[in-house]
């Protein structure tokens, strides 16, 4: 590709037409337009990351206003070297415009709302995660070549461990195999207050070691500063060491959880990562449009109840307030499967599912899959990693 000539648009016309009108579809009324300049729906909206701004009238009429680099050129493409130079293109003056709050700080919100003379704002980032929700079928293609990929790794993991490994050596060699086939590398997510590098390897009695973010499981780490994660474990024979690791290899994230073992597995271990599966396998066949996610949340929790196992369901000493989410761009994006979640499903909801066990002096046992939701039928499994325990 000649560098000093990239096209900004890197989606099919057809595949942005679709995505806008999804979000002018969701855009409240009175809302005039929206102005979005954050990375992750910037990206979402052209395929690339860039630093300027897209505005979405609600007639579904799209412009791009472009900073950096200046190399991007297009259709609707506008390059300025300040946001006050929109207004030479278009007029905010009696409009009502959504801004991104959830995703940009209020002094940069505030200074942009002053340059472009923007009286009446609100916060549009609920139309961007309403439309992202729903997978296009293009979304869904890249997803499951993210799973496909990811399983590759998955299944190369009990020979990059060697005997008296600890967490963090294993992790590092994860990481290694990740990046070698084509991973990112970038674990993104949703809020300030959430953050972890490349996922999560956890054995031991780590896995009780509570964290300040809204993750499944937790771990010390090896500093406070990112309290989550390895914390230097050495692994042991008959200790569970799970591994939920990144799965991000061209902008989508799917999420994979697998249970690996050195030695023999106890009858506890054996029967959680059971449970952990037959939740998994229940949710999805009862995964199906209309669906609400309270309820699938309810069946998780029922089974466990019945195999008596309630006080290591999502955790031991903290316990998770969910058993699923939904992810694309993002980790954690809508839908929520949690007690008092609102949502409902919808076909093109991919979501992943996570019902994981901390069993008190042994660790953190279970499964994680990212699921599509059809439009008939239970919901499709894209990560497909065995699912039994592994010997290491």
């Amino acid at each position: 590709m000649d560098r000093l000539h990239q096209p900004l648009q890197l989606l099919p016309a057809d595949e942005v037409a679709v995505r806008v009108a999804k979000i002018t579809a969701a855009m409240p009324d009175g809302v005039d337009m929206l102005l979005v300049n954050d990375n992750v729906n910037l990206f979402y909206l052209t395929g690339r990351v860039f630093l300027g701004y897209v505005l979405i009238e609600r007639d579904g009429a799209i412009r791009y206003f472009l900073r950096r680099p200046s190399v991007l050129t297009g259709e609707e493409v506008t390059e300025i070297r300040r946001p006050a130079d929109m207004l030479g293109h278009v007029s905010f003056e009696g409009k009502t415009v959504g801004l991104m709050e959830d995703e940009t700080p209020y002094s940069s919100l505030s200074r942009l709302a002053d340059a472009l003379g923007i009286v009446n704002y609100v916060n549009g980032s609920g139309c961007l995660r309403s439309a992202r929700a729903v997978k296009t079928p293009l979304e869904i293609r890249l997803m499951k070549e993210c799973g496909m990929r990811q399983t590759e790794v998955y299944r190369r993991i009990p020979h990059l461990y060697r005997e008296g490994m600890t967490d963090i050596e294993l992790q590092v060699e994860i990481e290694r195999a990740l990046r070698l086939a084509g991973c990112l590398g970038q674990f993104r997510c949703s809020g300030s207050e959430m953050e972890i590098f490349m996922g999560n390897v956890i054995t031991g009695e780590n896995a009780d070691a509570p964290s300040p973010y809204d993750f499944a499981m937790g771990g010390a780490g090896l500093h406070p500063s990112l309290p989550v994660g390895a914390d230097g474990s050495i692994i042991c024979p008959g200790k569970p060491v799970m591994v939920d690791m990144n799965g991000n290899f061209n902008g989508y994230m799917t999420d994979m959880t697998r249970t690996f073992i050195a030695g023999e597995p106890s009858a506890e271990i054996e029967r959680a990562n059971s449970l952990s599966r037959d939740i998994c396998a229940a949710i999805a066949d009862a995964a199906v449009p209309g669906a609400e996610c309270k309820a699938l949340y309810a069946l998780a929790d029922e089974m466990v109840r019945e195999a008596g196992m309630e006080p290591s369901f999502m955790g031991h000493t903290f316990h998770a307030g969910f058993v699923g989410h939904g992810l694309g761009i993002t980790i954690n994006e809508p839908p929520v499967l949690a007690p008092r979640s609102r949502d409902v499903l919808q076909a093109g909801n991919t979501i992943a599912l996570e019902p994981k066990f901390v069993i008190p002096h042994v660790g953190a046992v279970g499964v994680e899959n990212t699921y599509v939701v059809r439009p008939e039928g239970s919901a499709e499994r894209i990560t497909l990693a065995p699912e039994e325990l592994v010997q290491l």
